[in-house]
């Protein structure tokens, strides 16, 4: 049905009505609209204080690590000489240094032949790495390079063919043909510099005889031979040789060129050699690179001091509140971070345990301010300190006890450390040989043949592998000790896997030590050459048979007992995840740990807190914006009422209208009856 209000009266009902309604929600509408502003502002503030928080913790993450500060650079006075670099870790001093000589390769090179691609001879080149004695006559082999064979076949047996055929079997030693003006000759270089990595190549020729200097045994060379024809057919072009400095008066070889673990830290890269020219190497601090870190935090803090005064700020004069006035979350973060920039770190011992003692000290507005000068001096005097301040961490009082690492569980403290059981290594153990040698055994040689060179193991565990040993008679037990060690290291499955061992001959028995420590480690002899076995057990003493595990460190951190797995002791209670490494053979007390958090690693935990996805930050802005989203269903309520409203105004201005039109009508009746009445008419 189809109303329309205001005909019957000429009442304009419709804008009686608009006007009425709106009167009526007008002031729930303003309330709304206050409301929802003031979230919508308070809103907008916590994500811009969640940018600030997230852009300083950005910051604050870079100073979490003892890298940050702990830079030291190296500088060297002749560079011509030498020059340097530096890790975190180096030893700070100045040394003086004279490079007398730079280490070389060796270099063999052959007659001159007319032509290279002429036939030669066959057979192998077995090529034997070692360091040559020139006052004894002597070749000792390297014990951690094996023995490299390469066959010479039909289809290599030219000079050229054997340049091929060594390069392609990647053994070491680099084969080249230089023409020198009077023909072609070949030129074997060891690829790896230093003394004892010289060479000796034998020959095993088709012609029978592997010395003289014809067929293939013109490339045999023997150092300790007389001359060309008996075994010593090449030219040693380029003798090996080891580097050689003075260090502050302490004579130092090395085997190459680069120098590392002479000084703590420290790299050294020889370029030139020159007798009585010693000059400077300086590693210090790096000052710099520490005051930029520490100025870097300090920026990154007075720019969210400076929001966070803005969010909570409040104009007298103008009565300009800002969008977090009086809230407990701002005030909640502004406290924490004020009590960090001024508390003491909880573990720190000595003049530096608050930011204070750097130079940075705390403001009124909650600004840091930093002394330049203040913080240069500490840094140059001890930029560990700096860094400890900042990251935390371990110290320990003794040499041998290193701190590895903490999770967030550990706390902060001293905790003594006492060892029951230091860490061991597993050990195989030969039988005892000397009855098996003619007396007296010392003077005796161990000969290595097709009947006693393999053996099969495991180490740590792992997978079983055979070891051959190189065929040839060995002058006394430590030389063959050396073969052993050589074979097993160079095994590729047990490299992969990390295993390692050290062989030694004592009491006239070897012994096979894992590099490991721990329950892990072992080392077991699983078979001996079958032809026949008792053979190897003969001459090399050994058994089939298991050694004995190693056993894991034990002892216990602050009182707590500890758990252990190889050399790594970790704490328990207040030292949970505070990992240790102890080295040394000594139980008994080994000192304390010191375990601090730093400034930055204090803030970083504490700003993880803050900004989770679970944190009282997140859920703050959750709970905002539910809040914001509150305001449209009771928009849809109050409009709902209003629309009731204005239906019911409708309602009762339809039946005003109606009745005014109705008392219209009868006022119109009886105006025309009165004036109808006799006499009612003027004459």
């Amino acid at each position: 049905m189809i109303t329309s209000t205001g005909i019957g009266s000429g009442l304009d009902v419709e804008s009686l009505v608009n006007q009425l309604v709106a009167a009526e929600g007008r002031p729930q509408q303003l309330r709304l609209n206050r409301q929802e502003a003031k979230l919508q502002a308070t809103l907008s503030a916590m994500g811009t204080l969640k940018s600030e928080l997230a852009s300083f913790k950005d910051a604050v993450s870079k100073l979490d690590s003892p890298s940050a500060f702990q830079a030291i650079k190296a500088s060297v006075g002749n560079r011509d000489l030498l020059t340097a670099s530096a890790a975190a870790k180096a030893a700070t001093g100045t040394y003086s240094v004279e490079v007398q000589q730079l280490a070389q390769a060796q270099k063999l090179a052959s007659k001159a032949f007319a032509d290279s691609s002429a036939a030669l001879g066959t057979g192998t080149l077995s090529f034997r790495f070692g360091s040559y004695d020139n006052d004894t006559n002597t070749f000792t082999g390297n014990p951690d390079r094996s023995a490299q064979i390469v066959t010479i076949d039909s289809a290599h047996n030219s000079l050229s063919g054997i340049r091929d055929a060594v390069n392609e079997a990647d053994i070491g030693v680099q084969a080249n043909i230089i023409n020198d003006g009077t023909g072609d000759r070949l030129v074997f270089t060891a690829q790896t510099m230093g003394l004892a990595n010289s060479l000796e190549i034998t020959v095993n020729d088709e012609d029978g005889n592997n010395l003289n200097d014809s067929g293939l045994s013109q490339l045999a060379y023997d150092p300790t031979g007389a001359d060309s024809g008996s075994g010593k057919n090449l030219t040693e072009t380029v003798a090996a040789q080891d580097a050689r400095l003075v260090v502050d008066g302490l004579t130092v070889t090395r085997p190459q060129n680069t120098i590392t673990g002479m000084i703590e830290g420290v790299t050294l890269e020889l370029n030139s050699a020159e007798l009585d020219s010693p000059t400077t190497l300086t590693v210090a601090a790096d000052g710099h690179i520490a005051s930029k870190s520490v100025n870097g935090f300090v920026e990154a803090f007075n720019s969210l001091a400076k929001t966070l005064n803005s969010l909570s700020s409040y104009n007298p004069e103008t009565q300009e509140k800002g969008p977090l006035l009086g809230d407990a979350s701002l005030r909640g973060i502004e406290n924490r971070l004020r009590r960090v920039a001024s508390d003491t770190v909880t573990g720190l011992s000595g003049p530096y345990q608050t930011l204070a003692d750097i130079g940075i000290t705390t403001q009124r507005d909650g600004t840091l301010k930093l002394d330049e000068s203040k913080l240069q001096q500490v840094v140059e005097s001890d930029p560990e300190a700096v860094a400890r301040l900042f990251t935390g961490g371990g110290s320990s009082s003794d040499p041998l006890v290193r701190f590895v690492e903490a999770t967030d569980e550990a706390q902060a403290g001293e905790f003594a450390v006492n060892v029951t059981q230091p860490a061991t290594q597993g050990k195989y153990t030969g039988n005892d040989i000397s009855s098996n040698f003619p007396f007296p055994w010392s003077s005796s040689t161990i000969t290595i043949d097709a009947d006693n060179d393999e053996f099969t193991l495991k180490v740590d565990g792992g997978e079983a592998v055979m070891i051959s040993l190189t065929q040839q008679t060995y002058n006394d037990g430590m030389a063959l000790a050396q073969e052993i060690q050589s074979q097993i290291n160079a095994n590729p499955t047990l490299s992969e896997a990390g295993s390692q061992v050290t062989v030694e001959f004592i009491n006239d028995r070897f012994e096979i030590h894992s590099s490991r420590y721990g329950s892990s480690s072992n080392v077991e002899i699983l078979a001996l050459d079958p032809s026949p076995s008792e053979t190897t057990t003969q001459t090399l003493g050994l058994v089939v048979k298991s050694g004995n595990a190693g056993e894991d460190v034990a002892g216990t951190i602050g009182g707590q007992a500890a758990t252990g797995s190889g050399r790594f002791l970790t704490g328990n209670d207040r030292a949970a995840g505070i990992q240790l490494e102890i080295l040394g053979e000594s139980p008994g007390a080994r000192g304390d740990i010191a375990f601090s958090r730093g400034v930055a690693a204090h803030l970083n935990t504490y700003l993880d807190q803050v900004l989770d996805s679970d944190g009282f930050l997140e859920n703050r802005i959750d709970g905002l914006n539910d809040r914001i989203g509150d305001f449209g269903e009771q928009r849809e309520d109050l409009a709902q009422r209003l629309d009731a409203i204005e239906k019911r105004y409708r309602a009762q201005f339809t039946v005003l209208d109606s009745l005014l039109g109705q008392l219209q009508t009868t006022s119109s009746f009886l105006s025309q009856q009165i004036a109808n009445l006799p006499g009612s008419r003027s004459t």
